[in-house]
């Protein structure tokens, strides 16, 4: 038998990126509400139970009363920018956390890397990944200071390597799960679990690695 999940208000930070629209897409598919935070409006398929609040600047904090009211749980699927010096995880989480602090949710899922903090090991992947995206690195980096020193109840999700594959369904989860420079997981799939951790909490104040 199928097992019911209770339905729950749910507010994605960036929604339409390529993780984001998959979180969003998920989270409608097993029954949820969706607050969508985008950069423009009308950017995601209509829905009956999704609201897009466009939320142009991570640093204005105007738009998040609002998409917060009556929130279970925000979702951060942010990225930044890929080449380049970022601040866009660290600018939303320094805006997004005091918000929801006020509106009484406190139930946050973040995307951010392995090989950030102390998973930064001598490994092929951390040393690779590290000489990719230096940039995104610090910013996850000093993203979770803010996320891990606040009193929310929060996860933070360190997938590898990130692909367009398919969702499988079938991806590992735990806190010391090895990676390797060829190790990978699906958009997909990190979404799935993004959607499942607000709906059950396993990982609280935790740092889980995700696999396929």
């Amino acid at each position: 038998m199928r097992q019911t999940v209770a339905q729950q208000q749910i507010v994605v930070l960036g929604a339409s990126g390529a993780t984001g629209r998959l979180a969003v897409s998920a989270a409608l598919r097993r029954g949820h509400h969706v607050t969508a935070l985008v950069r423009r409006p009308r950017t995601l398929p209509p829905d009956a139970r999704l609201r897009e609040v466009e939320w142009r600047d991570v640093r204005d904090a105007a738009p998040l009363p609002a998409a917060l009211t009556g929130a279970d749980a925000v979702i951060s699927a942010l990225g930044g920018a890929a080449r380049g010096p970022t601040s866009v995880c660290t600018d939303a989480m320094a805006t997004a956390v005091p918000a929801m602090r006020r509106a009484e949710v406190t139930r946050l899922v973040v995307v951010s890397a392995h090989g950030v903090a102390e998973s930064r090991d001598r490994s092929l992947y951390a040393r690779a990944v590290w000489a990719g995206v230096e940039e995104r690195m610090r910013d996850k980096e000093a993203m979770e200071r803010l996320v891990t020193a606040s009193d929310l109840r929060w996860t933070v999700v360190r997938p590898p390597r990130l692909t367009d594959a398919r969702p499988t369904g079938r991806y590992r989860v735990a806190a010391d799960l090895p990676v390797h420079l060829w190790t990978s997981v699906g958009r997909a799939d990190l979404a799935d679990l993004l959607v499942r951790e607000v709906e059950d909490p396993r990982h609280v104040h935790a740092f889980p690695r995700v696999a396929r």
